[in-house]
C-alpha cells in the first residue's frame, strides 16, 4: 500500500508521523513525570506544615489563653493548599477525614489517571499539651487533588497548543514540499511528449538544485533526441537519393552498354540466318559473323561483371571478406604496378555479419579508387583490426586506408562516393572521419552485427 502513495504524499505523512510521535513522547513524559511530582509536593506540604505547627505549639507556652490562640492558628492552617488541618479534641475520633477539609479542583481528571498518579494519602497526628495540659491533638492529612488537577490541566494545555503547533508545522512543510516537488510533474509531462515524439518540449530548471540539474540533463536528451531523429530522417531521405542515383547509372549503363551489344548481335544472327539459307553458304562470312558474336558476348560478360561487382562484389559471400579484398587490392595492384599497397588484416576479427562485410568492403573500395586516381601516392595503407564497440555494440571493425600522397586541398568538400560511403557507416551506427594531414587517411569504425538486429 505504501508504494501506491505518491512521494509527495510519503514525504508528508512521514513528517505528520514525525510530529505525532514527538508530541505523543513529550506528553507521555508528562504522564510519567506527575506521579513523583506530585508525591514530592504532598511531601514537602506536610513537612512544611508540621514545622509551622510545631513552631505554634512552642508559642503557645507564653500565651494567656493558650486554647483561644490554638484556634486562631488552626484557623490559619486552613488557608494552606493541599492539606487539611483539624483539631481533635480529647475523646473525639480522629480516623475519619477531618472535618473543613480543602478539595480545590481546577478540572476534574479521568479516574485512570487520578488513580495512576494519586499517592498513598499521608495524616500526622500532633498532640497539643502547654504545661502539662491537653488541648487535643493537630490532625494533618494531604489532599493532592487539585494538584493533580493541576498537572492534568497543564497535560491537556500541552497537548492543544502541541497539537496546533504540529498542524501548523505540517501545514507548511506540506507547503514547502509541494513547491519543492512541483517540477516533478512537469518533469513527467515532458517525459510523456518525449514519449510520443514531441522533442521541442522542455522544462523551466526549478526546485532543489538536484532538480533542476535533473530538468537540464532531461532538456540535453531531449535536444540530442530531436537531432537523433532529424539526422536519422535525413540519412532516409540520403539513402532513398543515392539509392535512386545508382538506380539511374546502372539504368544508364545498360541503355549506352547493353543496348548496343544486344542490337550488334541481333544484326549479327540475322546475318547468320541469311547465310546459312543460302544455295551456297559462305563460310568464311559465317565465321566472321560468329567471331564478332563471340566478342560481343566476351564484352557483355565483362560488363555484366561489372555491374554485379557494384551491386556485390564477387566472392564476398563465397570466400569470405579477407579473400574478397585481397581481390581487391590485387587488382588495383595489377593497374598501378608502381603503388605499393600494403594490407594488415587481424586475424582475430572474427565473425562481423554480412551487412558490416560488404559496408568496410565498399569503404576500401571506395578509398582505394579516390587513393589512385586523385591522390598521386606512391605508397596506400589499407588496416582493418576489432576494437571496442559503444553502446549497444560489444564490438567493432575499424577500417584505416591512407596514402602518402598530395592530400586534399583546404575548401574541398566529400564527393557523392565517400559521402555515400559516410552515411552507409552512419547508418549501421558507426563512425568515419576523413583527415589530410600528410596524405588523405579515410578512418570507419563499423559496428560488428553479432551485436546488432539483422
Amino acid at each position: 500500500m505504501w508504494r501506491k502513495f505518491s512521494l509527495r504524499m510519503r514525504l508528508n505523512l512521514l513528517f505528520a508521523l514525525v510530529l505525532a510521535l514527538g508530541l505523543a513522547a513529550n506528553i507521555g513524559r508528562l504522564v510519567l513525570e506527575a506521579g513523583p511530582r506530585i508525591q514530592a509536593e504532598d511531601d514537602s506540604v506536610i513537612r512544611l506544615a508540621r514545622e509551622f505547627v510545631e513552631a505554634s505549639i512552642a508559642d503557645l507556652k507564653g500565651s494567656s489563653d493558650p486554647e483561644a490562640k490554638l484556634a486562631g492558628i488552626v484557623d490559619g492552617l486552613q488557608k494552606l493548599r493541599h492539606i487539611s488541618v483539624t483539631l481533635a479534641r480529647d475523646g473525639m475520633s480522629a480516623d475519619g477525614p477531618p472535618a473543613g477539609a480543602v478539595d480545590v479542583q481546577l478540572d476534574a481528571p479521568p479516574e485512570w489517571f487520578v488513580s495512576m498518579v494519586r499517592p498513598e494519602p499521608t495524616r500526622l497526628r500532633i498532640p497539643i499539651a502547654v504545661e502539662g495540659k491537653s488541648y487535643g491533638t493537630l490532625l494533618i492529612a494531604s489532599h493532592p487533588t487539585d494538584e493533580i488537577a493541576e498537572i492534568w490541566d497543564s497535560i491537556v494545555t500541552q497537548i492543544q497548543f502541541g497539537s496546533a503547533i504540529a498542524a501548523a508545522l505540517l501545514i507548511l512543510t506540506m507547503l514547502v514540499v509541494s513547491r519543492a516537488l512541483a517540477p516533478i510533474q512537469s518533469l513527467a509531462d515532458a517525459m510523456a511528449d518525449l514519449e510520443a515524439g514531441n522533442y521541442d518540449a522542455r522544462v523551466v530548471p526549478t526546485g532543489s538544485a538536484e532538480i533542476a540539474a535533473i530538468c537540464a540533463k532531461l532538456n540535453h536528451l531531449a535536444t540530442t533526441l530531436g537531432d537523433a531523429v532529424a539526422d536519422k530522417q535525413r540519412l532516409a531521405e540520403r539513402v532513398v537519393s543515392l539509392q535512386d542515383v545508382e538506380r539511374k547509372e546502372i539504368a544508364r549503363e545498360l541503355h549506352d552498354e547493353f543496348g548496343p551489344y544486344l542490337f550488334a548481335l541481333r544484326a549479327h544472327a540475322t546475318a547468320l540466318m541469311r547465310t546459312a539459307d543460302a544455295t551456297s553458304p559462305d563460310i568464311a562470312g559465317l565465321r566472321k559473323h560468329g567471331g564478332a558474336m563471340l566478342e560481343q558476348v566476351n564484352a557483355l560478360q565483362q560488363f555484366n561483371r561489372r555491374v554485379l561487382d557494384r551491386l556485390r562484389p564477387a566472392g564476398l559471400s563465397e570466400l569470405g571478406l579477407g579473400e574478397a579484398l585481397a581481390a581487391l587490392v590485387r587488382f588495383w595492384r595489377d593497374a598501378h604496378p608502381g603503388v605499393v599497397v600494403d594490407t594488415d588484416i587481424s586475424d582475430t576479427l572474427g565473425p562481423i555479419g554480412e551487412t558490416a562485410e560488404l559496408t568496410i568492403y565498399r569503404v576500401v573500395q571506395e578509398a582505394l579508387t579516390n587513393a589512385f586516381r586523385h591522390s598521386g601516392a606512391t605508397r596506400v595503407g589499407v588496416t582493418i583490426e576489432p576494437v571496442a564497440g559503444t553502446g549497444r555494440t560489444a564490438m567493432a571493425a575499424c577500417v584505416r586506408v591512407s596514402d602518402n600522397g598530395k592530400g586534399l586541398p583546404p575548401d574541398h568538400k566529400l564527393g557523392l562516393g565517400m559521402t555515400g560511403m559516410r552515411e552507409r557507416v552512419m547508418a549501421l551506427g558507426g563512425t568515419m572521419m576523413v583527415s589530410s594531414a600528410s596524405g588523405v587517411t579515410v578512418e570507419a569504425v563499423i559496428p560488428c552485427a553479432e551485436t546488432l538486429s539483422d
